[in-house]
């Protein structure tokens, strides 16, 4: 008999235990760390110095064939880009000019000049496309101008003494202002090096290749080489983005569950209130007809009834049973047509004026709807 006891008092507290567990539910409390999303990285523009290092080819305008006036030419740059756009570059250009006559037997001279100057420079990529260490093509605009020495012109004088007149014939050393103009084609290679070509087109004074012309002597340098930059020329800052997260923490603990109240839904009313001798719904009254019809939407088993009525203080009865009906008529018409309620969840009636549902006899030409929830 103890023993019975004894079983019987364990099934009763598990019984109790297990109750109480169905009751455990979870009380989370949650707090807020932040925590690294992802590391920005911004590039800036840093100026720089370079150096161009080209030869090629130049071609001393004048009258001989184009083949007889080319010759050898060397550059050498210092630069320096002061932004995105604009830099300056001292430059040094030199090696040989030509010249000659047309339809002479003896018409090719040659002579030695170097040329010193100062370059503008604006890269054309960047003014339009937008600032890109990495573009691999940058195109370039370039206007200067310097001195130009020229010497070692004894070819000119031996054809002057030739009887071939030179009415510029110059001697020794000469010093001469010129300017120029050019364009830049530049292939990055590395961060440190680039493919350059370049044209210029120069200009000085007449009396550059010793002969009179009436027009200030030219001649065009096309150039290749390589640009080498001198540090860095840009810098990358990084920034550590982080994100709040959300840490919960989660705490058991015993509550009492209560079953919720079911929610007790109250019928809906509008009223759509017209005009003396009119069925027509007015702009005020329509959000009334659009209460009722979200409500049927909201509630798929309500229904709803329309009762249409007039005002006994004037007409008869034959028009106040017209005009109360079509007030009904309209106000459904409005709902199946225009809020796509069924007619099955549609009820409707006129009562004419032998009903006064308001003691305001003006308020009696109404349509009364009344939406019942029916769950």
């Amino acid at each position: 008999m103890k023993m019975f006891l004894i079983a019987a008092l364990a099934l009763v507290g598990m019984s109790a235990m297990a109750q109480r567990q169905e009751k455990v539910v979870d009380r989370v409390d949650q707090r807020t760390v932040q925590e690294l999303d992802h590391v920005d990285v911004t590039t800036k523009f840093k100026p720089y110095w370079y150096l161009d290092l080209q030869g090629g080819g130049q071609w001393t305008i004048g009258e001989a064939k184009f083949k007889d006036l080319i010759s050898p030419n060397v550059q050498l740059g210092l630069g320096y880009q002061f932004s995105k756009v604009v830099g300056a570059r001292l430059a040094f250009n030199g090696w040989q000019s030509k010249g000659g006559f047309d339809n002479r037997e003896i018409m090719n001279y040659k002579w030695k000049y170097i040329a010193g100057g100062i370059d503008l420079t604006f890269n054309l990529s960047n003014l339009v496309a937008g600032w890109n260490p990495k573009r691999v093509f940058n195109l370039s605009l370039f206007v200067g101008g310097g001195a130009n020495m020229g010497f070692d012109n004894d070819e000119a004088k031996d054809l002057d003494a030739k009887g071939y007149k030179m009415q510029y014939l110059w001697d020794g050393t000469k010093f001469r202002p010129y300017g120029r103009v050019g364009l830049q084609a530049m292939f990055r290679l590395s961060d440190a090096v680039n493919l350059l070509f370049e044209g210029n087109a120069n200009g000085l004074s007449d009396k550059y290749n010793s002969k009179y012309g009436n027009n200030i002597d030219k001649y065009v340098n096309a150039l290749v080489g390589l640009r080498i930059n001198l540090g860095k020329t840009y810098r990358e800052e990084s920034h550590e983005v982080y994100r709040d997260v959300v840490v919960y923490d989660t705490i058991y603990k015993y509550v009492t569950i209560e079953e919720p109240k079911p929610v007790k839904i109250e019928p809906l009313r509008r009223d759509v209130f017209f005009i003396i001798n009119k069925y027509d719904i007015r702009e005020t009254e329509v959000d009334k007809i659009s209460d009722i019809a979200n409500f049927m939407k909201q509630y798929p088993k309500a229904t709803v009834s329309v009762v249409g009525y007039a005002d006994a203080g004037t007409g008869n009865d034959k028009i106040n049973d017209r005009l109360a009906k079509q007030r009904a008529d309209i106000v459904v018409k409005e709902l199946i047509e225009k809020y796509e309620i069924a007619p099955e969840r549609i009820s409707y009636d006129s009562k004419g004026a032998h009903e006064q549902p308001f003691e305001e006899n003006d308020k009696n030409r109404v349509s009364i709807m009344i939406a019942v929830p029916n769950d």
